[in-house]
């Protein structure tokens, strides 16, 4: 990366990458092959072309971290690599900002409606990625007005709190307080009761998972779905996935480690279910879920063991591997078509599922 590059301000900076990046997409496919490189494979799986000219590009940039060993800096770090890939807002989806009370005071949250819809609808309670630590409502922004639009329901993104300022169980006690919120005001939200999922993706993917779980235990209201997408599950095990793609393809082994040393730092019992839900004896009774992985990803394995042991319950479950991408590809969508295929056929299956009320 160019001296002048790093020496302007960081809105520039990243509108200077960013014109860069989708100008790199916009190339016929021999060029981009030449650009990315030879293909890649690991495990039988060949990275999708536009997965490692992503990746390729990020390493020309110089924007290749996830984290940085301090959590203001990695949370700048998203918000440039957001501001990056991101183009103009999705039309058609309205937007309002919304707050959400706890027992600790407030979450912000912003409910996405589709402009098409004036009927009542589900809705999908959605906690945004980042280890705990990074992400917020506007690193998830798109994504959200995607699954607003393409599945044709409500979304309900949350603003959890974030470590290490909060660390476990405060980004849990948040995601519960956020779908009792949700089921409290279905009306006002558009929505009934019963027809409210769960959602997100990695470490909200973890999120949605645990509230389906005590939710459901707790013996009161529990979603009617849960789309986990790449999930963090288990931060007790260190499963071969986690090896097998440990660095160089976005989320590395070292981030996974920080990111848990920030939220449930050494010391903390890591085996409590509120954080490792995979670790639980019954998971019978549970919501039907659609569990989405990605072949290039350490945290694949977990994602696929949950979904087995769903399975193996007697939950409805839809197990998706999409093999040639990597961790964190709902975030790119902008970037490439296959990005966008993905997101497609998860939107689908969340539309499909909602529809049938979780029966599916």
């Amino acid at each position: 990366m160019s001296k002048a590059v790093e020496l302007i301000s960081p809105r520039l900076r990243a509108h200077v990458l960013g014109a860069g990046l989708h100008a790199a997409f916009a190339l016929p496919r021999p060029l981009r092959r030449l650009i990315a490189g030879a293909p890649r494979r690991i495990d039988g799986q060949e990275l999708a072309l536009d997965a490692q000219l992503l990746l390729k590009m990020q390493a020309l940039t110089g924007s290749t971290q996830l984290t940085n060993g301090d959590a203001a800096g990695s949370r700048a770090l998203m918000a440039e690599s957001t501001a990056i890939v991101d183009r103009a807002p999705l039309p058609g989806v309205a937007v309002g900002e919304r707050t959400i009370p706890t027992p600790d005071g407030e979450l912000a949250a912003r409910l996405y409606r589709p402009q098409s819809l004036t009927e009542h609808s589900p809705l999908l309670v959605f906690f945004h990625g980042g280890g705990w630590v990074i992400g917020d409502l506007d690193s998830h922004d798109d994504l959200c007005r995607y699954f607003a639009k393409a599945a044709g329901v409500r979304v309900l993104s949350v603003g959890y709190r974030l470590a290490p300022e909060d660390p476990f169980p405060a980004a849990f006690d948040d995601a519960m307080a956020a779908f009792r919120y949700a089921v409290e005001r279905a009306e006002e939200l558009g929505t009934q009761p019963d027809r409210i999922a769960v959602g997100g993706d990695s470490a909200g993917g973890n999120l949605a998972a645990a509230v389906s779980y005590h939710a459901t235990r707790a013996g009161g209201p529990k979603p009617a779905f849960q789309l986990l997408m790449y999930p963090a599950l288990d931060a007790t095990v260190r499963r071969r996935s986690r090896d097998l793609f440990s660095s160089g393809l976005l989320l590395s082994d070292s981030d996974i480690t920080w990111f848990l040393d920030q939220y449930a730092a050494p010391g903390t019992d890591r085996t409590d279910l509120r954080l490792s839900v995979l670790l639980a004896d019954d998971l019978s009774g549970l919501p039907p879920a659609h569990v989405v992985t990605a072949g290039f990803d350490p945290l694949r394995d977990d994602g696929e063991e949950y979904a087995r042991r769903l399975a193996e319950a007697g939950v409805p479950v839809v197990a998706r591997r999409f093999e040639d991408l990597i961790h964190g590809f709902g975030n790119v969508r902008q970037a490439g078509t296959r990005f966008n295929e993905a997101l497609s056929e998860i939107a689908g299956t969340l539309r499909a599922g909602l529809a049938l009320g979780g029966k599916a």
